[in-house]
């Protein structure tokens, strides 16, 4: 998780709100290591999962990324935790939980719906002060500054 918080520290300093995500192989092996790029890449779904999950399909040259686990700094969005598990990865470790855009163990909490066939096992709350710290002070400072 700390390589998470490292990308997401870069974002920040990017304008870019701080998540860090790191994909993580079967064998231990980092596959992916980004951060939130939607500003820089002018692309809505430039999300640091989503980015990770293309980084590591096109480093195995599969669709699939079974096995492998992934680490991010915040409770996954809808879109990424659809992502997450058409990709079919193994376990998801977040930060922070994301009340109002989360879609895990908040919101739509998609993967406990009849309609998602893959669900990793999800161990939130990793770093929980960290992560959340982190964007408190980025939103902190936009809002008064």
């Amino acid at each position: 998780m700390q390589m998470a918080l490292d990308e997401a520290h870069i974002a920040a300093q990017a304008n870019e709100v701080p998540v860090g995500a790191v994909l993580v192989g079967q064998d231990g092996d980092i596959l992916a290591q980004t951060r939130n790029q939607m500003r820089a890449l002018n692309d809505p779904t430039a999300h640091a999962e989503i980015l990770a999950i293309r980084q590591a399909c096109e480093k195995l040259g599969n669709e699939r990324l079974m096995g492998c686990s992934l680490y991010v700094t915040l409770e996954p969005c809808p879109m990424c935790a659809g992502a997450i598990a058409e990709a079919r990865i193994a376990k998801l470790f977040y930060g922070a939980p994301d009340i109002k855009g989360g879609a895990v163990d908040n919101g739509v909490a998609l993967f406990d719906q009849k309609c998602c066939h893959h669900a990793p096992e999800v161990i939130g709350g990793l770093r929980e002060s960290d992560c959340a710290a982190l964007l408190t002070e980025f939103f902190a400072l936009r809002r008064n500054g």
